[in-house]
C-alpha cells in the first residue's frame, strides 16, 4: 500500500467498496456517503432486522418506521439462499435478503465498509460512522463454507468456542465442525454413559518431545467437557449468526477415551485402556459388534438433542487398525453371519448402519474419506476427501457430494514457514498465498463431478494448538483466504486478494484478533524453547501428500497415514 493509504488503515479508514472480504460478485461504486449513527432505526421483517442488528452489534440500530430508518429491510427468495443485495443511497441503506442469512451478511459487508471500529467491542469516540455511496450484489459459490475445531487432542473452553463462531461469521463461515471425541480426549457429557465424560475427558500428562525423541510430557493433567447445556448453547449462538454446528464423534478408531470409560466395548475387552497422553494414532478400535452400534446411537442422540436440529452428524471412519477385530473370533464369526468377506468390509457395514441409524433422526452422515474408499456409504453421505484431489473426484464421480479438505492447503496446524521463529507445526509449509490459489473444484474436472463439490473447510488440528492465543495465530489469515476461495466458489487473484487483506487485518486488529502478520510472527508468537519450536524440514507437506494419495489407492486404506 502506499502512504495514503496506510494512514488510512491506521486510523480505521478502511476503503470502499474495493476492499471487502471475501470479494462480492458485483459492486458499483457510487459518489459521496451516507451516516449511519448509532442508536440509528433500522426497519423490515423483525427476522431479518435482528439478523442486520446482530450483524452490527456496536452500531446498537433500533427497530424503527420504515419512513425515518436509516436501515431498510426486504425479503426476496428469489436471490436464493444466503443472498442479498445492498444499496447505499442518500436516503440510507437498502438491503434485500433471500433469507434470514442474506442479511445477516448483508449486514457483515455493512460493517466492513464502516471504519474499523465497527468491529470493537464498544463505541470509540470521534468515529465518523459513515459508508461510501454504491451497491453490492452477492451470494455464495459454495454452500459449506467451514472451519473445523478439535477440541478432544487439546481442549478449548466454551469461550473460545463462542469466539470462533464470531470470527467465522465476519468472514461468511457457515459450518463449524467440532471434533469431540479421540484418543486424547473425550468433549461431552453424556447422561446415559456417564463415565465418558468422568474418565474420558481429561489425561493425566501430555507428551513434550518431538517424534524420534526419548519420550518427555509435561507432568501437568488435562482435560475438560462441554454439557449438554453447553452445547445447547453453542448451537444457537451459531444459528443466530447463520452457522451450523457439524458434530464429530470419530469411530471406529481413535477411541482410547471410549475405552478407558468402558473397556466392554473394545475388540480387545480384556485390555486396560487409558486416555491417550501422546499425539499420534492408538491401534484401540471399538468392537463392531451390535452393542457398540445401540451405545453409539445412544451417544449420538443425546448429542443431537442437546445441539437441536443437527443437519449433518459426522462420523469419521479414518485411520483404523482392523487387527484387532480380525483376530477375535467372535467378530470375526459375526462378520461371518453378515455374509463379509473382509475386515475391511466390515468397517464399511458398521459406518453404514450407523449413518442409517443417523438418517433416522434427519442427519446426513459426513465421513473421512477412508469410509468412501472402504465401500457401501449411504448415497446422501458427504465425504471429505483429506488426503488429496484425486480421492476427492473419485468420490464425486462416485455419486457423493464433496467437502474439499485436502491436508494441503487446508490442514492449519502446518506452520506458514520453514523457520524455527514458527511456533511448533506438524510440519511445513502451507502459506496464506497456498490457500488463496487453491481450487476446490478443480477446472480440468468433468463439470458433472464440480457440481459434486459442495465447499471447502480448513482443519484446526489441535495437538499444537494449546490454547486460544494460539489457535488465533494459526487460523488467521490463512482462514480469511480460505473463506475468500468458498465464497466465491475459486482461486483468488493472488495481487487483489493481498490488497484486501492489508485493509482487513486492520479489522482482525479492531477485533482483538491475534493474528500471524503476513510478514512473520511478532517477537511474542515465535517459538520458544522445547516444544514449542518449529522444527523446520522435518515433515514436509509436499512429501505427505505424496504417500497420502498412494495410501487413498487401495481398498486397504483405514490405518494410519503417518
Amino acid at each position: 500500500m502506499d502512504g495514503v493509504a496506510k494512514l488510512s488503515v491506521r486510523f480505521g479508514i478502511i476503503g470502499g467498496m474495493d476492499h471487502l472480504l471475501p470479494r462480492p460478485r458485483l459492486t458499483e461504486t457510487g459518489s459521496g456517503s451516507a451516516e449511519i449513527a448509532p442508536g440509528s432505526a433500522v426497519s423490515g421483517p423483525a427476522q431479518l432486522t435482528d439478523a442486520v442488528r446482530l450483524a452490527l452489534p456496536v452500531l446498537d440500530l433500533r427497530p424503527g418506521d420504515a419512513a425515518t430508518a436509516a436501515v431498510r429491510v426486504a425479503e426476496d427468495p428469489r436471490l436464493g439462499p444466503e443472498a442479498y443485495a445492498l444499496t447505499i443511497a442518500g436516503d440510507g441503506v437498502h438491503i434485500t435478503a433471500g433469507d434470514r442469512a442474506g442479511a445477516f451478511y448483508a449486514g457483515q459487508t455493512l460493517r466492513q465498509l464502516l471504519p474499523a471500529e465497527a468491529f470493537r467491542s464498544a463505541l470509540v469516540p470521534g468515529t465518523s460512522w459513515t459508508v461510501p455511496r454504491g451497491r453490492v450484489e452477492d451470494a455464495p459459490g459454495f454452500s459449506w463454507r467451514g472451519a473445523h475445531l478439535d477440541v478432544a487432542r487439546n481442549f478449548l473452553p466454551k469461550r473460545e468456542v463462542l469466539r470462533m463462531i464470531d470470527l467465522m461469521a465476519l468472514h461468511k463461515l457457515n459450518r463449524l465442525h467440532l471434533h469431540l471425541a479421540d484418543d486424547q480426549g473425550w468433549r461431552v457429557e453424556s447422561r446415559a454413559f456417564p463415565l465418558l465424560h468422568e474418565v474420558g475427558s481429561h489425561r493425566s500428562r501430555t507428551i513434550t518431545s518431538h517424534r524420534g525423541e526419548e519420550l518427555a510430557f509435561d507432568g501437568v493433567p488435562h482435560g475438560g467437557h462441554y454439557t449438554p447445556a453447553d452445547l445447547a448453547e453453542i448451537a444457537a449462538y451459531a444459528r443466530a449468526r447463520a452457522v451450523t454446528v457439524v458434530p464429530e464423534i470419530d469411530v471406529p478408531g481413535h477411541a482410547s477415551a471410549v475405552l478407558a470409560a468402558y473397556p466392554a466395548l473394545a475388540s480387545r475387552p480384556q485390555e486396560r485402556y487409558e486416555v491417550l497422553d501422546r499425539w499420534g494414532i492408538s491401534s484401540a478400535i471399538l468392537s463392531p459388534l451390535p452393542a457398540t452400534v445401540d451405545f453409539l446411537t445412544t451417544v449420538f442422540a443425546e448429542i443431537a438433542d442437546a445441539l437441536g436440529d443437527v443437519p449433518y452428524f459426522h462420523i469419521g471412519g479414518d485411520e483404523c487398525v482392523l487387527d484387532d477385530w480380525a483376530a477375535s473370533a467372535e467378530i470375526s464369526a459375526y462378520q461371518a453371519s453378515l455374509g463379509l468377506e473382509s475386515t475391511g468390509d466390515l468397517h464399511a457395514w458398521f459406518l453404514r448402519r450407523l449413518a442409517d441409524a443417523l438418517a433416522e433422526r434427519g442427519s446426513r452422515t459426513v465421513v473421512w474419506d477412508e469410509a468412501f474408499v472402504s465401500g457401501r456409504l449411504r448415497p446422501d453421505t458427504i465425504v471429505m476427501p483429506w488426503r488429496g484431489e484425486h480421492v476427492a473426484r473419485r468420490a464425486a464421480a462416485a455419486g457423493h457430494d464433496v467437502v474439499a479438505t485436502p491436508v494441503f492447503p487446508m490442514y492449519f496446524d502446518y506452520a506458514e514457514a520453514a523457520s524455527p521463529e514458527e511456533p511448533a507445526g506438524l510440519g511445513d509449509a502451507i502459506t496464506v498465498a497456498d490457500v488463496a490459489a487453491f481450487a476446490p473444484a478443480p477446472s480440468q474436472w468433468p463439470e458433472e463431478d464440480r457440481a459434486r463439490v459442495i465447499g471447502a473447510q480448513f482443519q484446526l488440528w489441535s495437538e499444537r494448538i494449546p490454547d486460544g492465543r494460539t489457535l488465533d495465530y494459526r487460523a488467521w489469515p490463512r482462514g480469511c483466504a480460505a473463506a475468500e476461495i468458498a465464497w466465491t466458489g475459486g482461486p483468488a487473484g493472488t495481487e487483489d486478494f493481498f490488497r484486501r487483506l492489508d485493509a482487513h487485518l486492520a479489522r482482525l486488529d479492531a477485533f482483538g484478533v491475534e493474528y500471524r502478520p503476513l510478514s512473520g510472527p511478532r517477537p511474542w508468537q515465535r517459538g520458544g524453547s522445547g516444544w514449542r519450536r518449529h522444527r523446520p524440514g522435518a515433515v514436509a507437506v509436499h512429501d505427505v501428500m505424496r504417500h497420502l494419495h498412494e495410501l487413498s489407492l487401495s481398498a486397504d486404506s483405514t490405518r494410519p497415514s503417518m
